[in-house]
């Protein structure tokens, strides 16, 4: 029966069955491998990416910083200074050759630039019908050392009551030669007194001190717990005597 059927057609019949399915599959197989191959090459060929440094990014400063605050310390007052004593400040003597008299028997003298200030405004003063008088003006640490122990064991004071009215030596504004005890001359009676305030002398210095560069010391309630004295002013036209006080003032925390 097999030469009943053309040679061709048995040829093919023979064959392998595998044969007849071999060429789709190594179509397949063949695209597969060159896809492979294509990424492969692609791969190897892409560009390598350098790392990414950071990007620096300029600050505004019209923009609000996003950087966090840091955190606030509390402010730590200075500590007093160790030349306070009973609560008044350490004062240097002033040079002899810078002092000049304000009276006219010379016996009491300021800083040549306070006593030319003191001057001026005396005779202001006296044209508004004032008479201011001088008690007391430069005073050396020899002279505040008897003033304050001598008064101190006369009046059988404890030096803590006798440094509310007076300065121990070395801590007197009068060392300075800026500082002043004025009166009015037609009231003695209010001479270092809480009652000069009263008087018209006090009224018009109250008004017009500050324009020949005059300031009182000690004002009611002072942060020195020196008592009020409205006789005692001091100079602080320049700027030695402004320096002179306002640097000592800052010395004790709490004082403006």
């Amino acid at each position: 029966m097999r030469d009943d059927i053309p040679e061709a057609i048995r040829r093919s019949a023979n064959e392998p069955a595998k044969s007849r399915v071999s060429a789709p599959v190594l179509a397949i197989s063949g695209l597969a491998v060159g896809m492979i191959a294509l990424i492969t090459a692609a791969i190897t060929l892409w560009p390598k990416s350098e790392p990414t440094a950071p990007i620096a990014v300029e600050s505004n400063p019209s923009s609000p910083s996003t950087t966090p605050s840091p955190i606030p310390t509390t402010a730590v007052s200075p500590a007093a200074s160790p030349d306070q004593v009973l609560g008044h400040f350490s004062y240097a003597e002033a040079p002899a050759n810078e002092l000049e008299p304000i009276t006219e028997d010379g016996s009491i003298k300021m800083r040549q630039p306070a006593a030319q200030a003191y001057r001026k405004m005396s005779a202001d003063a006296a044209a508004a019908g004032i008479r201011l008088t001088v008690i007391s003006g430069f005073r050396s640490v020899a002279d505040q050392n008897d003033l304050f122990f001598r008064v101190k064991e006369q009046r059988n004071q404890a030096v803590s009551k006798r440094a509310e009215v007076s300065a121990p030596p070395g801590h007197s504004e009068h060392h300075t030669g800026y500082a002043i005890d004025i009166g009015d001359g037609d009231r003695p009676d209010t001479n270092l007194s809480q009652s000069f305030e009263n008087t018209p002398a006090f009224t018009w210095l109250s008004e017009h001190a500050a324009q020949y560069s005059f300031e009182l010391s000690f004002t009611k309630g002072n942060t020195q717990g020196v008592s009020y004295e409205p006789w005692h002013w001091r100079f602080v036209g320049d700027r030695s005597s402004l320096e002179t006080f306002y640097r000592a003032q800052h010395q004790k925390p709490g004082t403006p």
